[in-house]
């Protein structure tokens, strides 16, 4: 006992017990917290697509059916992923107007703010597997190539949208829409779904990257802060606007000198 009780009155006694204090609490907390942490996050998300199921009843079971099944007045909306969800409605395309012309517009304004975009997105994203909405990392300029990027886009996307972006006509009213002043975001959304008369371009298509480089070019090419070195650059619609220039104006010039030549002849002076 005396043994004993020196060892409990030695100097490092105190230090060893509360270092065992620790572990166990450490220990404790390992065990209990990560399950605790999920719990919460699995709660709040639970929470966050009860809303948006809410918010999709009242404005937009009429039209894609009350589970996301479609209707005759609009498509399913199973699997779309909440990407798609993020696009249509924060750009205003959605909720669409009832008359309808070939393809619904972007409208100035939306009727939800970004928090119910966020909770209409989760729900429809709980209906099935879909792209996510991308982050700020995947569309942002750090890293991308802008020369490349013009490359992909004169490949994949000028055939509609022409080669700055500046949109064009499409067959039966429809078209496609300019995308200077478009955000990154949307941009980066629209290459991933493919909305409305748009193809889809995944990242089995396109990778992550080469959509940076894309939106990167887009930016460069429409900013206010860039110099065309070519000149005039006649709408940057592409060949076709500046061959149809050459032809109008180029030819049109010809034919005025030719006129005027042929006016100063001495034939036809002496007429």
């Amino acid at each position: 006992m005396k043994k004993l009780s020196a060892r409990r009155r030695h100097p490092l006694a105190a230090v060893v017990v509360l270092l065992l204090a620790l572990a166990c609490t450490g220990g404790v907390y390992a065990v209990f917290a990560p399950a605790g942490k999920a719990q919460a996050e699995e709660t709040a998300q639970s929470l966050t697509i009860e809303e948006g199921k809410k918010l999709y009843a009242v404005g937009c079971a009429s039209c894609h059916g009350t589970g996301g099944q479609g209707t005759s007045d609009g498509p399913s909306l199973v699997g779309v992923g909440a990407a798609s969800v993020d696009f249509q409605v924060s750009t205003g395309r959605m909720p669409a107007a009832t008359s309808q012309g070939a393809q619904v517009p972007k409208k100035k304004k939306n009727i939800y703010s970004q928090a119910e975009i966020d909770q209409l997105a989760a729900y429809i994203a709980s209906l099935g597997a879909g792209p996510a909405v991308p982050t700020e990392e995947q569309y942002g300029s750090e890293g991308a190539d802008i020369g490349k990027g013009g490359e992909l886009f004169r490949n994949n996307c000028a055939q509609c949208h022409n080669f700055t972006g500046k949109g064009g006509a499409l067959t039966k009213g429809k078209y496609a829409p300019s995308l200077e002043g478009v955000d990154p975001k949307h941009i980066y959304e629209a290459m991933l779904t493919g909305p409305q008369n748009m193809p889809s371009f995944p990242d089995t298509t396109l990778s992550e990257q080469n959509k940076k480089d894309i939106i990167a070019y887009l930016h460069a090419v429409n900013s206010d802060e860039t110099v065309n070195p070519g000149g005039l650059e006649l709408g940057g619609l592409g060949p076709v606007s500046e061959g149809l220039f050459a032809w109008i104006f180029g030819l049109g010039a010809l034919i005025a000198v030719a006129v005027w030549v042929a006016a100063r002849t001495a034939k036809a002076k002496k007429s």
